[in-house]
């Protein structure tokens, strides 16, 4: 048994269950077999589930697709967004041929067991069209905004910056000036969104605060953090102070 396997557990909850695979060694070893992780999943007639993918580090929904047994063993065993395509008959991987690939950090079953979500860190856009979303035409016009996206686009267009460090780029220029450079602009946004929130101005205190965030986005990622991992922490708190 891969070591993939060897780090599945099944966790259940009121809400939904873990159909068992998260990255290695997060979860600890359980016996169970590959086949014991899917005995909960209701497949239909055609044998087929419908997953749905979401951004591990935003919560954006990426796409909707279907899966067989085989798609979501595969999935398990790789880490690598797998399904079944009900046109061609057949098992294919995301981004075999654009290389937008998935990599799979959980997978998870919903509380009737008709429905499977995939947890990823998309490569490129999820959509064949080229949108980073498949669910990206609104039906009932521009709706509200989900802060959610907003943090999502904020941090791969930061961690691009930061990988690519292109010319004339205002991160690469942060970067270069160094950590202490970012944590000071950090201090003076902060100090210009207070300013902004006992003067009243509205409009200057969502500017000067989009100016914190991007800045403080710049040097958790100069020290290795991502805004997944703050979140990590605040969903961590909540979940201690609910039981207490």
């Amino acid at each position: 048994m891969r070591e993939s396997f060897n780090s599945c557990q099944r966790i259940t909850s009121s809400r939904s269950q873990w159909l068992g695979y998260r990255s290695p060694g997060t979860l600890g070893r359980v016996n169970e077999t590959p086949h014991e992780l899917l005995q909960d999943v209701k497949f239909d007639e055609d044998g087929l589930v419908p997953v749905i993918a979401q951004d591990a580090q935003s919560g954006e929904v990426l796409m909707l697709a279907y899966a067989n047994e085989q798609a979501l063993l595969t999935t398990i065993e790789t880490g690598e967004g797998h399904y079944y395509s009900r046109s061609r008959s057949e098992l294919w991987r995301k981004g075999a041929t654009s290389g937008h690939v998935q990599r799979v950090v959980a997978v998870k079953l919903d509380c009737d067991g008709d429905a499977v979500l995939y947890r990823v860190d998309q490569t490129g856009p999820a959509c064949h069209t080229g949108e980073r979303t498949c669910f990206h035409r609104d039906l009932t016009g521009e709706g509200e905004v989900v802060p959610a996206d907003a943090f999502g686009v904020l941090q791969r267009v930061i961690d691009q910056r930061l990988t690519e460090l292109p010319e004339g780029s205002y991160v690469t220029t942060l970067h270069e000036r160094g950590v202490g450079y970012v944590a000071q602009k950090v201090v003076e946004e902060a100090g210009e969104t207070v300013v902004a929130a006992l003067q009243g101005q509205t409009d200057e205190l969502k500017g000067e605060a989009a100016d914190v965030l991007f800045h403080l986005t710049v040097l958790l990622r100069e020290s290795g953090i991502s805004l997944a991992d703050v979140a990590r922490v605040l969903l961590e708190r909540h979940k201690e102070k609910s039981q207490a």
